[in-house]
């Protein structure tokens, strides 16, 4: 007798022994239970999910008379009369299954719908089941579709099809459809486990587990794997042999891989990659293996408790997932999962694999963590916000060895980026439902962020804070107050002492008072100084914003002259000028930056030449890697921030406006509408 394949040797026979269709099995046992019977059923799915299956339990249960020959429609067919035995094993006349993958012209359908108007000869029911039905031409189509609408009573039409999208839609509105989803792996490793048990097949889990994700959602393909794993392995199952045969990558293999990138180790990437080379692995194979086990780190970084205790793998995973920041696992997963995608376009699949992994190391932070902020802002205390403090010396610090710092820290810049303005009399406070014009700030001033503790009496927040802008949050953007630079060789006038006296405010401006910055500890290092022009003295107000000032002047003549582009434009815009000595023979300028990709050989020599060809006489440019507080990247950021809110401003304070939204209730001004000229 002649061996019988898995697939068909355990093919479902009846509605209870489907696995993975719940919902398709529910909708038909109970259509069967109350005989509310459609003319036409339209099966979808991928290969292997139980198309034909269904077709003919269906068939069974129309057909079923009961194993005393007296029984009707069930949704339980008995599987020994006659009618289901003979469609079991495929001689049943009034049952006929067509291959529209070679039936597809109308000479063909023709002939079948010609047999439509003779009954069924020993059955119930006749039942035409089309397999690919989209294979089917568009003549063919049009010749079938009256009798699929109304067939004769006794007539029942099957479709299905693996590629719904180009069956025309005149013929999906005539079906009842059903779309059978690939299953999953502990599905498809549970069904294994128990047919491998009526096999007498010993069987390791882990093979079990490489077998049902090769599947990928198809119950054939697992009992056809399975059928060749079993002959790999002279009748046994083992993980070594199934992965060999399959051509899987070793987790292991992942896990050091995963282990070197986090400690950013290339040479230990490299030199694994090569291994993998030389064992004869896939490369594609290895970079899909590596998505699947960062996806789990990052559930686990998400959802500690949802780890997977029959995972062998997963105490290793989970030490992983220590390891990394869960944004760093995220940029991980998005470079595996589009380098798989790469690898065809590689001169050699293995280089392909090292250049993803290299990108991975490239687009890392700096050690792997994101750096201790300069300065963190003091902690918020009740509804009163307070400025940032001193800035701390412009020099890296060892990354932190607790939780990630918030963005908000990350930026904190220097106390001379923020302005401390006189506290005004409370008596030039508006009173409550006064209208707020429009806020302009004046040329090289940076605006006034208004006080949220001076609120009126009875806790209500004063009209101007109808909006919630965090100011504090925005003024650690905002540039500090533009002073021209001196031209090279001449000395900047003192400031005289009394303070710079400043335009009247509007009469129905509020007068909003700041708190001053609080005074820095004793323990907080000194700023660094600044290097004075040559031939002048040091001006009274030289430091790190008249500094950023110089530098984002520089920066903007570089890129009007068109002297600086692409990573060199980016590199000048995301620095922080830290010191800038000029002489007449020379200039010294030293800047520092957060990502140490931007810091390049390359790109310093650019930068260089660019701004020796600005500030007309050679130089040298010293870039150190460090976190930066004030860049002109973020004074536009905070300028674009601010020409916001005041277009948002004009807009809410318009007499228009706010009549119409005093008129209509409901009106509101759509979020993201308002853009600045």
């Amino acid at each position: 007798m002649s061996y019988l394949v898995l697939a068909r040797k355990y093919r479902p026979r009846s509605f209870e022994q489907m696995v993975g269709q719940e919902h398709v099995v529910q909708a038909l046992s109970n259509a069967l239970t109350a005989q509310r019977l459609h003319h036409a059923y339209l099966f979808t799915g991928t290969r292997g999910v139980g198309k034909t299956t269904v077709s003919r339990i269906l068939a069974k249960s129309l057909n079923c008379q009961g194993p005393d020959g007296q029984g009707g429609i069930t949704a339980h067919p008995c599987g020994v009369c006659q009618p289901c035995c003979d469609i079991d094993s495929g001689r049943f006349p009034d049952y006929v299954e067509l291959d529209a993958a070679s039936n597809r012209g109308v000479e063909e359908i023709s002939q079948l719908l010609d047999q439509a108007v003779y009954k069924p000869v020993v059955g119930r029911f006749k039942v035409y089941m089309i397999d690919e039905v989209h294979m089917l031409s568009n003549t063919a189509f049009n010749a079938m579709l009256k009798t699929l609408e109304e067939p004769p009573e006794y007539l029942k039409f099957v479709l299905a099809t693996t590629d719904p999208q180009k069956v025309p839609v005149t013929v999906l509105s005539r079906c009842l459809q059903f779309n059978l989803r690939p299953m999953a792996p502990e599905t498809v490793l549970e069904h294994l486990r128990e047919v491998l048990a009526a096999e007498d097949v010993e069987a390791e889990p882990g093979a079990l587990r490489l077998l049902s994700r090769a599947a990928r959602g198809s119950m054939r393909d697992a009992l056809s794997l399975t059928d060749q794993a079993i002959a790999f392995g002279s009748g046994r199952l083992g993980e070594a042999g199934v992965r060999q045969m399959l051509g899987a990558v070793d987790r292991s293999h992942v896990f050091r891989l995963i282990g070197s990138l986090a400690e950013g180790d290339g040479a230990a990437v490299v030199a694994t990659v090569e291994e993998l080379r030389a064992q004869g692995l896939s490369a594609h194979g290895a970079l899909e293996e590596m998505a699947g086990t960062l996806q789990q780190m990052a559930v686990l970084q998400a959802v500690p408790q949802a780890a997977d205790a029959a995972d062998p793998d997963a105490e290793t995973v989970a030490r992983l997932a220590a390891a990394l920041a869960p944004d760093e696992t995220q940029l991980l997963y998005s470079i595996a999962l589009h380098g798989r995608q790469e690898l065809g376009l590689a001169p050699d699949e293995y280089g392909g694999m090292v250049m993803v992994l290299l990108r991975m190391l490239a687009f890392r932070p700096p050690g792997g963590r994101v750096m201790q902020p300069a300065a963190v802002p003091p902690a918020r205390t009740g509804d009163t916000r307070a400025s940032a403090p001193a800035a701390a010396p412009a020099t890296a610090t060892a990354p932190p060895s607790g939780p990630r710092p918030a963005m908000a820290e990350r930026v904190a810049p220097p106390a001379a980026a923020v302005p401390t303005p006189a506290a005004r009399s409370p008596a030039a406070m508006p009173s409550p439902g006064a209208p707020v014009p429009p806020r302009a700030a004046p040329a090289g001033r940076s605006v006034e962020a208004p006080a949220r503790s001076a609120a009126p009496a009875g806790g209500e927040p004063p009209p101007w804070e109808d909006v919630p802008i965090d100011e504090s949050e925005l003024a650690q953007f905002e540039a500090p107050r533009r002073t021209a630079p001196a031209p090279a060789g001449a000395a900047r006038p003192a400031r005289p002492a009394a303070a710079e006296p400043r335009a009247a405010p509007e009469p129905t401006r509020p007068a909003v008072a700041v708190p001053p910055p609080p005074a820095a500890p004793a323990s907080a290092p000194a700023p660094s100084p600044v290097t004075a022009p040559a031939g002048g003295a040091a001006a009274p107000d030289a430091g790190a914003g008249a500094l950023g000032d110089r530098w984002h002047a520089l920066v903007q003549q570089m890129i009007e002259r068109e002297r600086i582009v692409a990573l060199v434009r980016e590199l000048a815009m995301q620095s922080q000028c830290v010191g800038l000595d000029e002489g007449s023979d020379g200039w010294l300028c030293r800047l520092q930056v957060e990502r140490e990709t931007l810091a390049g050989d390359a790109n310093r020599n650019k930068l260089q030449a660019a701004l020796a060809e600005v500030l007309e006489r050679p130089g040298q440019l010293q870039i150190a890697i460090a976190s930066v507080a004030d860049s002109p990247a973020r004074r536009e950021a905070a300028a674009r921030a601010e020409r916001q809110r005041e277009a948002e401003e004009i807009i809410r304070n318009d007499p228009l406006v706010v009549e119409l939204m005093q008129q209509f209730r409901t009106a509101r001004i759509v979020p993201g509408s308002i853009r600045p000229l």
